[in-house]
């Protein structure tokens, strides 16, 4: 047990690190409701979304990580500028359960076009930052892609995320840079849940921390 909160402890640090005064998280998405029916004052924009949504994701109107995976990648064939190896099931998993504010396993609609709007976003600064239009992001022009994206890492963490994420000559590719950027705004929005006092720091029990992490 003691072992156990060193680690914990030392990941927090970590976490901890991001400075909480300059991450901005994005609003999460709204609690769920019927979303076969739009709401009311609904955008123009917005409701051409939800019929695109409904014709992806069928008459349940909720997307599976096999699904995610799906039409992220038959997106992804579109976009020949851009060098990814495809995301992965694993990878979906990870996206949809970190975006999965209900816990019911799939993305609803505004789970769904948070998640897009995230990806749509990131995608231009992904493309911004590759300089040299290889396709990738290599190290030196990662730290910068992620600042512009609202993580201004520090190098420990960097470092970290380059062994987690990049091959090894240092490069991100697009599915790994996004399932990273994914997974650094949930991990984020969490962490400013928890720290009640706005302090940067926060306490957790071994198993709140196992709650939080594993299905992530």
């Amino acid at each position: 047990m003691f072992l156990a909160k060193r680690l914990i402890g030392g990941i927090l640090d970590v976490v901890s690190n991001i400075d909480p005064g300059q991450f901005v998280p994005s609003d999460p998405p709204p609690p769920r409701r019927p979303l076969a029916y739009g709401e009311p004052n609904e955008s123009e924009e917005v409701k051409r979304f939800r019929k695109v949504f409904h014709q992806l994701a069928g008459d349940d109107m909720e997307v599976s990580p096999k699904e995610l995976m799906d039409i992220l990648n038959r997106i992804l064939g579109k976009h020949g500028d851009i060098k990814t190896d495809g995301f992965s099931i694993e990878s979906c998993r990870s996206m949809v359960a970190v975006m999965d504010c209900d816990s019911t396993g799939k993305l609803g609609f505004h789970e769904f076009k948070f998640l897009w709007d995230n990806i749509k976003r990131w995608q231009g600064i992904y493309k911004a930052h590759d300089e040299d239009r290889s396709g990738v992001i290599s190290s030196t022009e990662l730290p910068r892609a992620f600042e512009a994206a609202g993580f201004p890492l520090n190098d420990q963490l960097f470092q970290v995320i380059i062994r987690r994420y990049s091959d090894e000559n240092g490069n991100m590719d697009f599915d790994n840079y996004i399932g990273c950027l994914v997974r650094l705004d949930a991990m984020c929005r969490a962490f400013k849940t928890l720290d009640k006092d706005n302090n940067g720091t926060i306490k957790v029990n071994v198993q709140e921390w196992l709650q939080l992490t594993m299905y992530s």
